[in-house]
């Protein structure tokens, strides 16, 4: 089972067996992992599950597509080259060791 690590803002890390075929976001609120909100249960309609891609991770994750590019303007505080919604990462595999980053707040 890919390992995730979900950081708060406050730098706890939060290092999570997720199963494979379930989204990033899931795996946070399967795990109670403090400031993924996920007020739409994954149906990529607001930004509540926004995170920070840690660094060499971005450009290995598939391509963000219009309606979360549309949800994104919404995150607080996004950046082009790091943010996304965690609901539209499904697990794989390939995401073994992946870190994430939840900002500070979520819009």
């Amino acid at each position: 089972m890919p390992r995730i690590t979900y950081v708060e803002s406050n730098g706890e890390a939060h290092a999570v067996d997720v199963p494979v075929g379930i989204s990033v976001m899931e795996g946070a609120v399967n795990n109670l992992v403090p400031g993924i909100l996920a007020d739409c249960g994954g149906a990529c309609a607001c930004a509540t599950c926004h995170v920070y891609v840690e660094d060499g991770w971005f450009s290995r994750l598939p391509p963000v597509q219009e309606l979360e590019a549309d949800m994104l303007d919404f995150a607080f505080e996004p950046k082009e080259d790091r943010s996304r919604l965690s609901c539209q990462l499904t697990v794989t595999p390939e995401l073994d060791g992946l870190v994430v980053h939840i900002p500070e707040e979520q819009i």
